[in-house]
């Protein structure tokens, strides 16, 4: 079973269409992702979706496709994430949070880099930094980084995520971009 949100009552009705539509799109990637053209017989999929975000014309939300195929050790998460702005009627990437031309990138990569020390995590190579287009989030006053099962990390270490305080960031981040409004107190 592979569950997703629908957005309902938006003022705009071809945004609301435009978000739904990129929220199916989102679902059946990560199907595909899964099942692809692999020769394995699909025991069990499952999806699921968190909302992280709905406040301050800010949606983001989190699809996940758990897959495990007749035979495998074990089975196969993957995360991806949306993130919505109201406010410009967008789809955000990562790069749309920060002043253009700010090195985020780089920034984001040593808050990363230091968790990943206080934290302890146990990585399968040297800690390559975030790509441009990394995974991520907003939950409240945090941008969470996320990197996929074996992308830095073995398996045992899961889906490892990376919450940054918004308030780390404000010189870097735009202050047009969603992330400005979670870094707002009231």
């Amino acid at each position: 079973m592979v569950y997703y949100p629908q957005v309902a009552y938006c003022e705009n009705y071809l945004w609301e269409q435009h978000i739904n539509h990129a929220i199916y799109e989102q679902v059946r990637a990560l199907i595909s992702l899964q099942v692809g053209n692999l020769p394995s017989t699909v025991d069990e999929m499952l999806g699921f979706y968190e909302i992280k975000n709905n406040q301050r014309q800010l949606l983001s939300l989190s699809l996940s496709n758990y897959t495990y195929h007749k035979q495998a050790a074990h089975g196969m998460t993957y995360i991806k994430s949306l993130t919505f702005d109201f406010e410009k009627e967008q789809i955000c990437q990562l790069r749309d949070l920060f002043i253009p031309g700010a090195d985020y990138v780089q920034r984001l990569s040593e808050l990363v880099e230091l968790q990943i020390i206080q934290r302890d995590i146990p990585l399968l190579e040297n800690f390559p930094g975030i790509r441009p287009d990394q995974d991520f989030y907003i939950a409240d006053k945090s941008l969470v980084i996320y990197f996929q099962l074996y992308e830095i990390t073995p398996y045992v270490v899961g889906l490892p995520m990376f919450p940054i305080s918004v308030f780390d960031l404000t010189d870097i981040i735009d202050e047009q971009s969603p992330l400005s409004r979670m870094a707002v107190n009231n």
